[in-house]
């Protein structure tokens, strides 16, 4: 199954009207947005794709093939974005954008872990390369430590219950599969309109990847780097990512205080409420129904 880049023409309207030189793109996936955003704008003179996925990175060089040296890869997190402009000798980005969370390319990857419905190793790691992984996660952490990730993560009221079954299971023997936790998780928390291992699996991945902590980094790095008149796009995908998103924006938010004339923040927030699917993306593409788009623009003073 191709991947379908979320809110494409939605990403694209919100560069509209901006001279671009240097985009970053944090999270090129399989190069959808890129390919869009290339398109409408043909000023761009360098292009920096980044990704921790290796197999991203495979599918976006052959989309992106068109348009040559314009395109840079990055093989790495959005979040170390000033370390790669650095590197580069970039003082500013015209343009940033990142679709954050798993993308379907990788729920249908059964060895890389990230879903429920495949019968796959308990990984869950977006670079394979290194880094904790989900099975050592369920098999090491005390129950205290399980029933927070869980309940601050995935914002599953049954983190308790769901933190004692996983104890309890893996003093007999270690969980090592997708298909076991979810089996372990089907018999002991109550069903609702979800499977019962969606948000356990949800808040492992978070945790896996330190998402949330590399939105807050890759966000401020965007918003320093950003040069006047340049734009931020973020996609979101649950109520934690987006509730990030809204706050980081709104604290850099450009006003001007009563009884002064200094300027406080940096940022024109062009999305008050967030940028939803249509009914007909909806339906085309079910990822896209949590999906949420805000946009700002760099004002005021370059911080």
């Amino acid at each position: 199954m191709s991947h379908i880049a979320v809110l494409e023409t939605e990403v694209v309207r919100a560069f509209e009207g901006v001279a671009i030189a240097t985009f970053f793109d944090g999270t090129v996936g399989a190069g959808g947005h890129a390919s869009a955003i290339l398109t409408a704008h043909p000023e761009i003179e360098r292009y920096l794709a980044c990704d921790r996925d290796p197999r991203a990175h495979l599918l976006a060089k052959k989309r992106l093939e068109p348009w040559g040296e314009k395109v840079e890869f990055i093989r790495g997190s959005y979040s170390s974005l000033e370390h790669f402009l650095d590197e580069r000798k970039i003082a500013r980005i015209d343009g940033f954008l990142i679709d954050i969370g798993v993308s379907s390319m990788q729920l249908d990857e059964a060895e890389r872990g990230f879903s429920f419905r495949f019968e796959g190793p308990l990984d869950m790691r977006m670079d394979p390369s290194g880094g904790v992984t989900a099975e050592s996660i369920v098999n090491s952490y005390p129950e205290k430590e399980l029933e927070q990730i869980f309940r601050e993560y995935g914002e599953e009221w049954q983190a308790r219950k769901a933190a004692q079954a996983i104890v309890s299971a893996r003093k007999k023997r270690p969980l090592r599969t997708t298909a076991e936790l979810a089996k372990l998780l089907e018999s002991v928390l109550h069903r609702g309109k979800i499977h019962p291992a969606t948000k356990v699996f949800q808040a492992l991945r978070i945790v896996v990847n330190d998402e949330l902590g590399e939105l807050e980094r890759g966000l401020d790095a965007a918003i320093r780097r950003l040069s006047n008149g340049g734009r931020l796009a973020v996609i979101s995908f649950h109520s934690l990512e987006d509730r990030i998103v809204k706050h980081r924006l709104k604290d850099q938010e450009y006003r001007m205080p009563k009884r002064s004339r200094e300027a406080v923040g940096c940022l024109k927030i062009l999305t008050k409420k967030p940028i939803e699917a249509s009914i007909e993306e909806s339906r085309k593409n079910p990822r896209s129904r949590s999906a949420k788009l805000r946009i700002a623009e760099k004002v005021g003073r370059e911080s």
